[in-house]
């Protein structure tokens, strides 16, 4: 077990929550090395000996510590920003097992993952597809691309994470992937080697991830009569992870739906998972302030907000919020819990019932992912502090923001 109670205590490995907030302070981020490792390794694994390779999508956690430790597993990695190159060069990643997906790659972007010689662009349009001709051609180098294809299948959730369908603004229609290879193919210093989709993130059905994957195969089969060699399909992510009642999709069946796809083609298989490696690994530590009760409502004031875990704000979404010391013969009452930032939206769940006293530790559950990554200074709050726990030993692996680092880019008028 990595996130889990000792005699009603919250562990994380064998390191006790409660000594990790009084070491750390709060808010502060904790996630399980031993979590990481194993939701890697049961994509890496249920692959056996077929040529694969599991690109993790860093967009879901990028602390270069959580990189380094899948680059050491042999993870290649799906970035989206010349930013996220450069952590996972820093994390001492495989620049030949990274792939560049994103629909506003800028010019700078891809003249610098051509000079790292990264393994594959995910291209996302026709004129993109026209940009990196030209980088190339400048640099006098072959850029190999794969199309990110549209199949306009409705991955079942929430709309702001769907990326499959055709009103998104992800990838090129799959009527015209044909027409836009045979462009590519023409096109100087362009390698097509490869074929994308990706239709969206947190998805617990397997239904459309085998309706998107077949029509992969599909097309792949068509290029190869039109002598377009594909060395590669990636099949994307976006696996599912428990965050209420979900019942997520394995890893190994994802990965055997794959397999059966593919039958018997000799494709490379790509996938590019993120949250499903990184999202229950992780846990936001967080001090109860005050408590306010009313006659319509209680609330519980925490250190945490908004700016710190964005989702319940921005998707309504549901994170399971409990007291690191429980104690189930306690009366509990039912509270919102919410921040200390000056919007009606700054709340991290709604309608929980706790028994809780000012001063108390609450943990904030499956934020590994989308958690740090989307946190932000809103209010001139510096950002959490990172730390991963390996056994029993806690390291800090990224330090809270102090408040002159927030203002230490600003310069006032002369």
């Amino acid at each position: 077990m990595t996130i889990h109670r000792k005699s009603g205590e919250l562990y994380i490995e064998d390191k006790a929550a409660s000594d990790i907030a009084e070491e750390f302070g709060t808010p502060c981020y904790v996630y399980s090395r031993s979590s990481v490792e194993t939701n890697f390794n049961r994509f890496k694994n249920a692959f056996g000996e077929r040529k694969s390779l599991v690109c993790y999508a860093v967009k879901a956690n990028s602390n270069i510590a959580i990189i380094k430790i899948l680059a050491q597993l042999g993870s290649g990695f799906d970035i989206v920003s010349g930013g996220e190159l450069s952590r996972v060069l820093a994390a001492e990643g495989d620049p030949s097992k990274i792939v560049f997906s994103g629909v506003g790659k800028t010019h700078a972007e891809i003249k610098y993952a051509l000079q790292k010689k990264i393994k594959c662009f995910n291209v996302e349009s026709e004129s993109e597809l026209y940009r990196i001709s030209d980088i190339a051609k400048e640099m006098n180098i072959a850029a190999n691309i794969s199309l990110r294809v549209n199949p306009d299948v409705d991955a079942k959730t929430h709309p702001y994470i769907s990326t499959g369908l055709k009103e998104n603004k992800f990838g090129v229609d799959v009527n015209d992937a044909t027409r836009l290879y045979k462009v590519a193919a023409e096109l100087p210093n362009i390698v097509p080697t490869g074929i994308d989709c990706h239709i969206g993130s947190q998805l617990t059905d397997i239904a459309p991830m085998r309706d998107a994957a077949l029509k992969m195969v599909e097309l792949t089969d068509k290029l190869i009569t039109e002598n377009i060699v594909i060395d590669h399909i990636d099949f994307g992510g976006g696996l599912g992870i428990q965050y209420q009642n979900e019942t997520p999709i394995h890893q190994e069946l994802f990965v055997e739906m794959l397999l059966e796809v593919m039958s018997e083609r000799e494709q490379e298989i790509l996938v590019e998972p993120g949250r499903s490696i990184v999202g229950n690994s992780g846990v936001l530590l967080t001090k109860v302030e005050y408590l306010k009760h009313g006659s319509n409502k209680n609330f519980i004031v925490v250190d945490a907000a908004m700016n710190d875990l964005a989702r319940p704000s921005l998707y309504n979404a549901y994170h399971h919020i409990d007291s690191i010391r429980r104690d189930e013969n306690k009366p509990a009452k039912r509270y919102d819990i919410v921040g200390p930032i000056c919007e009606t939206g700054d709340f991290l769940g709604k309608d929980r019932d706790l028994y809780v006293n000012e001063g108390d530790i609450l943990a904030i559950h499956s934020v590994g992912a989308y958690g740090m990554t989307m946190s932000s200074n809103y209010n001139s709050r510096g950002r959490a502090s990172e730390i991963l726990i390996d056994d029993t030993h806690a390291h800090i692996i990224r330090k809270r923001e102090s408040v002159d680092e927030l203002f230490h880019n600003e310069r006032t008028a002369p």
